[in-house]
């Protein structure tokens, strides 16, 4: 047994909690090899007593490390490292020459990034993914490594339309589901679907990566103004645009859900003309924390007018890459006649593993499980957030996974991000989600809360306090 030449140096004053802080230190011992397979670990009273903190902060040390496979409990006899062929240890790419130490330097001025991308991953059920895995090769046949068929394996595509239809009440049939690797992928393939040179409009600001895919495509692009209710239809119809992008469940990045109204008009834009579309790419929407779900633009169509883009990046893990699409009959007729040559993009094993994941359950209680640790630390952050109402205008809460900070005291966003990197603290700036800068606009800061703990919400808003409130 490990008697614990551990020597784990625990800071109470640390961002991170005290079993983060233990589950790093073993985590990282497994890795370089430390700690080698088959080696039992000290009990959790013992390893408690050892370095004086509570059996429940190692417990839970303990169980995070036994979820992602690193540790192996076994009844009665105690915590082992997992044997090798059973962990999957990814050894991390060398950084070029000349950028150590420059990310060495950003890492060490920033404490804490409000990302609005990123997730928490700290929850993820690496066990099952683990189990559904292995039991899907015991089972597989040389069927599973065949091609597959290009829009994506049939049982997949009828989990996905069933979910689609339940959740965001998307009316369709699998026939008209296509899967792919994110959803860069599908945006380029609908450049081959609606033709070349087509004329899209956007919203300002916007998805940038879509933008830039666009742009890639030689698609000329109006960006189009929007007000408290999303894209101005008026401005629009100004346009020679024949298909819009649009994110009306929760705008990225402004947070706004666009009320029934305004998604009238856009369809009624739409149906205006045969050649006319509407992409609604439905971002971030499991994540609502007031109200019931909003149903999705395509739920309100009826003349095939929407394509529909979602993703399980979000709800389930970055690596997933696994993204759909929803394509009306004109456009999947087309879809048929210049993409059946295009194979899909997404191994069959992994689509499997995701397709058993759904139909047991397991995503959507895990779905609850992190809808209900988001609203905890989308509510923690509001919380936190009082003392600056009279600095900031807080708008965007109630769904996804960041806010918005509209400053009133008119200052400048730059000067904003640069008083809170100096803090440690990244914030990200509005200006850089708007293709055509506006300056007349007050400063705008987003604050993401997905990937930070509860410790780090609070620590990084009260240096916020500090640099932006406080006189």
């Amino acid at each position: 047994m490990k008697e614990l030449p551990i020597h784990i140096q625990l800071h109470p004053k640390d961002s991170k909690t005290l079993y983060e802080q233990i589950y790093e230190y073993i985590r990282d011992e497994i890795r370089t090899g430390s700690l080698l397979q088959n080696e039992r670990l000290p009990s959790a009273r013992f390893l408690a007593e050892y370095l004086q903190v509570s059996r429940t902060t190692v417990d839970m040390a303990y169980d995070q490390l036994v979820s992602e496979g690193y540790l192996e409990a076994r009844p009665r006899r105690g915590y082992f490292v997992s044997a090798y062929e059973e962990l999957d240890v990814i050894d991390e790419i060398p950084p070029r020459e000349g950028t150590e130490l420059q990310d060495a330097k950003e890492r060490e001025r920033i404490s804490y990034d409000f990302s609005p991308s990123a997730i928490d991953m700290r929850y993820f059920p690496y066990a099952t993914w683990k189990k559904i895995t292995k039991n899907i090769l015991v089972d597989a046949n040389s069927k599973m490594f065949s091609l597959g068929e290009p829009q994506g394996d049939l049982g997949l595509r009828m989990t996905i339309c069933r979910y689609l239809h339940g959740s965001r009440g998307v009316n369709c049939e699998p026939e008209q589901i296509v899967i792919g690797a994110g959803n860069d992928y599908l945006l380029l393939l609908l450049e081959k679907i609606l033709g070349r040179h087509v004329h899209v409009a956007m919203e300002n600001p916007t998805y940038v990566r879509a933008y830039r895919i666009f742009r890639s495509c030689a698609y000329p692009v109006s960006l189009i103004p929007m007000d408290e209710n999303g894209i101005r239809v008026d401005c629009l119809r100004k346009t020679d645009a024949r298909v819009a992008y649009v994110m009306p469940s929760h705008q990225y990045p402004t947070g706004i859900s666009m009320p029934i109204g305004r998604r009238m008009e856009l369809l009624k834009w739409a149906a205006e003309d045969k050649e006319r579309y509407l992409i609604e790419d439905d971002y971030d929407s499991e994540f609502r924390y007031r109200g019931k779900p909003l149903p999705s633009l395509q739920a309100s169509d009826h003349n095939g007018k929407v394509v529909y883009i979602g993703t399980f990046s979000k709800s389930i893990a970055p690596a997933i890459r696994i993204s759909y699409m929803v394509l009306p009959y004109p456009l999947l007729e087309q879809y048929r006649s210049v993409c059946s040559c295009y194979s899909s993009t997404v191994s069959r094993l992994d689509q499997a593993i995701l397709n058993e994941f759904i139909q047991d359950g397991y995503f959507e209680r895990y779905l609850n499980k992190m809808r209900k640790r988001y609203r905890e630390k989308h509510d923690l952050l509001l919380n936190e957030l009082k003392p600056f109402e009279n600095a900031f205008r807080i708008s965007g809460s109630n769904a996804g996974q960041h806010v918005l900070l509209t400053d009133v005291r008119g200052r400048d966003e730059e000067m904003l991000a640069s008083l809170a990197e100096e803090a440690g603290v990244k914030v990200y700036r509005m200006q850089d989600f708007r293709i055509e800068k506006n300056t007349d606009a007050p400063a705008m800061l987003i604050l993401g809360y997905g990937a930070l703990s509860f410790e780090e919400i609070r620590a990084g808003v009260m240096q916020l306090k500090k640099v932006w409130v406080e006189e």
